[in-house]
């Protein structure tokens, strides 16, 4: 760190990039934990809406197995008439009336035993007390948890085992008519549904604290008894939302949810305690801060190695133009090259001072030299004139000794000069075929008997503009390398055709081949961008030239023939 702390604007930078990756790295820690504390408590949620679906399925299917048993005593004669012994007298009273108005040939029928094999069996332990009233008292039927039968006769209505209380559970009323005359009322049925076996059945639910809320705001706590007082539910139940956060001073604070019921008075109330659940997701919390603390530390290390570098690449690239400044042009150790702004201008620097150097050393014997070219050149300048009269003296003295032949050679030559000289940089491909033409006859005459010659080029192709003096070399080519002197029949053959996207130029001879090894070797350079000396150079010029005339439209390859010779083909795009 010491190297770039230091420099002010760095030591600033630094301390802007710590504040920004603490603050992200807090903004990221927060949500991750929000994030997470709000998937807990959603689990939570549906846990809790879970155990209130289930709680009020319970009381519905035993609230409709009550309303089936009612009908059930309607139906059935001998069961109503038990009802009405069981209502109306002591204990020995209704066993009395049993036996009294019982038939001989029929059972006996019970009302408790009755009860308790189709209603109290069919509510799996729900029902722990029914109860039928009159206005001078009660008769009860009590079930035991192992489903035993106990009874009690003339229980007063005001007593204390009639109360009803959300710690013995929810009564369901049912009035008892007389079946023949349904408006006459001779009882009360209450059906006690007990609390315990009830909510016994939601236990299995991950269900941090829950409770039992009645109308007159008795509570029955089911889950969470160990959480302390009751004060948490009963500030629940005040509230008017359904569900939301709620503080209860200090860093208690809770997420409540509440449900009414739509059988009987009461609202069933779940509670997540939010310090219980930090406690108990400690390790996860812990876990995403210590990545977010890894995260951040790894980040302010990075800036700081690449803030090192970056200072001291700024420190060579000063040191380098300091040394531009005072004419020292000593070999320095090279920046380590890095892909960033300031590796680069370094590396750069150090060429540039590299190349400067070279350049101060070399420029007084490039000026020397290209003062004695300059000489030369003009010592080697020859007048055009001067060379047509001399060559026209010449043809004019093979005419006179009657060579004809050397005559009409040395007539092309002069006009292939003058169109060499004359003629533009940019010419028509007919012209340049015409060049071509002329010196194909020359080397006809130099060879006489021994070479022939064929241009078969289509009209369209004429008319492309085109660099001067091309065809030439490739043509020469031939004659350096593929000529054969002691064959009667050598051939050079110039096909020229148009496609549908392109222009088709092909030169073809008859002598020889090329050797693969070598025929690659030219391939690559001909491709080559490289400025490095090559073999073939008339090839590559001739390549180079077309290549920067016709940009992406040009292509050419080279190929041997299948019987002798080579092919040199010249594709030009359309477009």
């Amino acid at each position: 760190m010491g190297s770039f702390w230091q420099i002010k604007i760095y030591r600033n930078k630094f301390i802007a990039y710590t504040v920004f990756v603490v603050a992200i790295g807090l903004v990221l820690g927060l949500m991750t934990c929000a994030v997470l504390i709000y998937q807990w408590i959603e689990g939570a949620r549906n846990e809790a809406v879970s155990a209130f679906g289930r709680v009020e399925s319970e009381l519905q299917y035993d609230t409709d197995r009550i309303e089936a048993y009612m009908q059930r005593i309607y139906s059935n004669d001998r069961l109503m008439t038990d009802v009405r012994y069981f209502l109306g007298n002591t204990a020995e009273g209704y066993l009395t009336s049993r036996l009294e108005y019982s038939l001989y040939n029929e059972p006996l029928v019970s009302f408790p035993e009755d009860m308790r094999a189709f209603l109290y069996s069919s509510m799996k332990g729900d029902l722990t007390q029914v109860s039928l009233h009159t206005e001078n008292g009660a008769n009860l039927v009590r079930f035991s948890n192992s489903g035993n039968v106990s009874f009690r006769f003339g229980v007063p209505n005001t007593d204390e085992i009639f109360r009803e209380k959300l710690e013995k559970g929810f009564v369901y009323r049912k009035k008892l008519s007389d079946p023949n005359q349904i408006s006459r009322q001779i009882g009360e049925f209450r059906f006690l549904i007990g609390s315990e076996p009830l909510f016994r059945k939601i236990l299995g639910y991950k269900l941090d604290i829950a409770a039992a809320v009645s109308g007159t705001g008795e509570v029955y706590m089911i889950t969470g008894m160990d959480h302390g007082t009751q004060e948490m539910i009963l500030r629940a139940a005040e509230e008017t939302r359904n569900s939301g956060f709620s503080s209860l001073g200090g860093l208690k604070n809770v997420f409540f949810m509440n449900f009414h019921s739509t059988k009987f008075d009461y609202r069933l109330i779940m509670l997540v305690d939010l310090s219980h659940l930090m406690r108990e997701k400690a390790g996860i919390l812990a876990t995403i801060v210590g990545s977010v603390l890894l995260a951040m530390i790894s980040v302010l290390m990075l800036i700081s190695y690449n803030m090192r570098d970056d200072a001291r690449f700024l420190k060579h690239i000063i040191n380098s133009i300091k040394r531009v400044k005072t004419a020292d042009f000593t070999p320095n150790s090279p920046a380590r090259y890095r892909r960033n702004e300031y590796g680069m201008i370094a590396r750069e620097l150090d060429d540039m001072v590299h190349e400067l150097d070279k350049h101060i050393r070399t420029e007084y014997l490039l000026k020397l030299k290209q003062q004695e070219t300059e000489m030369k050149a003009l010592q080697h300048q020859i007048n055009p004139h001067f060379l047509y009269n001399t060559l026209e003296s010449i043809r004019s003295t093979a005419l006179l000794h009657k060579d004809v032949d050397t005559a009409d050679a040395i007539a092309t030559l002069g006009s292939l000069y003058r169109d060499i000289v004359h003629k533009d940089n940019i010419i028509t491909i007919g012209e340049e075929l015409e060049l071509l033409q002329k010196f194909l006859s020359i080397m006809e005459l130099k060879y006489p008997g021994r070479f022939y010659y064929q241009i078969d080029v289509e009209d369209p192709l004429l008319a492309i503009s085109t660099v001067k003096f091309w065809m030439q070399p490739l043509a020469e080519n031939f004659f350096v390398h593929g000529f054969n002197p002691s064959s009667e029949f050598n051939l050079l053959v110039v096909n020229g055709w148009e496609e549908e996207e392109r222009f088709v130029l092909e030169f073809v001879d008859n002598g020889k081949s090329i050797p693969e090894a070598r025929l690659e070797e030219v391939r690559r350079c001909l491709y080559s961008r490289e400025d490095a000396p090559v073999r073939s150079i008339g090839l590559r010029n001739v390549y180079t030239r077309l290549s920067f005339f016709y940009g992406d439209a040009f292509r050419m390859e080279i190929e041997n023939n299948e019987e002798a010779g080579v092919k040199i083909t010249v594709i030009i795009s359309k477009g």
